[in-house]
C-alpha cells in the first residue's frame, strides 16, 4: 500500500479476509479513521470501483475482486500495525484451545473474561487472540458469550466460515447447550419449552438490561428445558437455545421465577450474597451457567461438529458441596 500523502488511486484485490463483505464495512476497515459519511459519499460518487465498475455500498464482494479505492487524506495511517492492547497475548495463554483447523477456533472461555474489549475494558478475548496470532490474516468471533458465562466459545478464521455460520445460527441448525443451577424445585419431570419474548432497554445507570414482554416490539426467544439433577434447594437443568438472544436463559429463568444462582443482574441478590461465603462448604462465587456444548455441520467440510467443554472445577466442587 501507499504511504500516507501520496494521494494516488489504489488498486486491492479481495483474498479471502475480504471475500463475502459489504463494500461499505470494507472500506471502513482499510480506510480507518475515515467517517462514515465520506466512506458512502466516494460509494455514490462512484469514485470507488469493482472490475472497474461502480458499486453500492451493499455490494458483496468475491475473491480475486479489483477495488479502486480513491486518493484520501486521513489522520490515521491505515498501512501501520495496530498495537495491541498490553497484556492481551499473554491473556490468551489462559484459554484453552478446545478445537481447531483452518476454518474454526473453538475455545473454553473462562468465566469473567469478556469476549471482546469496551466499556473500560482494555481487550475481551478476541483481541488477545489476535494479540498471540499476529500471523492471521483473520479472526472473529462467530457468536457471543455474556462475561459471567463460561464454555465454547468459536471463532472464524475465513470469512467464509464466518459467513457460513452466522446462516446456521440465523435457520436455527446449531444446537447449542448450557448447564444451569437455578434456585428452588424445578417442577417439571420432561423437556419445558419456554416462548417468551423478550425487551433490551438501558437502566438510568447505562447498564444493558432485558426483560420479558407480551408487548409487540419484543424479540421472539425460545429455550428448551430439561432436568438433570435436583438438589435440596436448587435444581440442574439443560437449557437448549433454539434462538440467540441476549440474556436469553437468565432471563426466561428469572422470568419463570427460578433465577440463576449466582446471576448479579437477574438473580436473587440476598442469596448470591450468602452463596460467597466460604465456610465449610465452597462457595459459588459466579454466575453458574456454563456453555457445555455445541453441535453444527462444518461449514467448510460438512462433516458433523460435536464440541463440548468440561464444567469448570469451582463448579464441579459447588456440586459436590450441596
Amino acid at each position: 500500500m501507499n504511504e500516507l500523502g501520496k494521494l494516488a488511486a489504489k488498486l486491492v484485490e479481495i483474498d479471502e479476509s475480504g471475500a463475502g463483505q459489504r463494500l461499505d464495512n470494507f472500506l471502513l476497515k482499510h480506510l480507518k479513521g475515515a467517517p462514515k459519511s465520506l466512506i458512502y459519499r466516494i460509494i455514490r460518487s462512484g469514485e470507488v470501483r469493482i472490475n472497474k465498475g461502480r458499486a453500492d455500498a451493499a455490494c458483496r464482494l468475491n475473491l480475486g475482486d479489483l477495488v479502486r479505492v480513491p486518493p484520501i487524506r486521513l489522520d490515521v495511517d491505515p498501512d501501520a500495525p495496530k498495537k495491541p492492547p498490553a497484556g492481551a497475548a499473554r491473556a490468551a495463554d489462559e484459554i484453552p484451545v478446545l478445537l481447531e483447523d483452518d476454518a474454526l477456533l473453538a475455545l473454553n472461555k473462562p468465566a469473567g473474561v469478556a469476549v471482546h474489549g469496551g466499556s473500560g475494558l482494555k481487550y475481551g478475548v478476541i483481541e488477545a487472540m489476535r494479540a498471540a496470532r499476529p500471523q492471521a490474516k483473520f479472526l472473529e468471533l462467530v457468536h457471543r458469550l455474556d462475561r459471567d458465562t463460561s464454555g465454547v466459545l468459536l471463532l472464524a478464521k475465513k470469512r467464509a466460515a464466518l459467513v457460513a455460520m452466522h446462516e446456521l445460527l440465523r435457520e436455527g441448525k446449531t444446537d447449542k447447550r448450557y448447564l444451569v443451577l437455578i434456585k428452588g424445585h424445578w417442577p417439571h419431570e420432561a423437556k419445558h419449552h419456554v416462548r417468551a419474548a423478550l425487551h433490551k432497554f438501558v437502566t438510568a445507570e447505562g447498564e444493558r438490561r432485558v426483560t420479558a414482554t407480551e408487548a409487540e416490539d419484543g424479540q421472539e426467544a425460545h429455550t428448551i428445558f430439561t432436568l438433570v439433577k435436583r438438589y435440596p434447594e436448587a435444581t440442574l437443568l439443560e437449557a437448549q437455545l433454539k434462538t440467540g438472544r441476549t440474556h436469553q436463559i437468565r432471563v426466561h429463568l428469572a422470568s419463570s421465577g427460578f433465577p440463576i444462582m449466582g446471576d448479579d443482574k437477574y438473580g436473587d441478590f440476598d442469596l448470591n450474597k450468602r452463596l460467597q461465603k466460604t465456610g465449610l462448604a465452597p462457595g459459588l462465587k459466579r454466575m453458574f451457567l456454563h456453555a457445555a456444548r455445541i453441535s453444527f455441520a462444518h461449514p467448510v467440510s460438512g462433516e458433523r461438529m460435536r464440541i463440548e467443554a468440561p464444567l469448570p472445577d469451582e463448579l464441579e466442587r459447588y456440586l459436590e458441596s450441596l
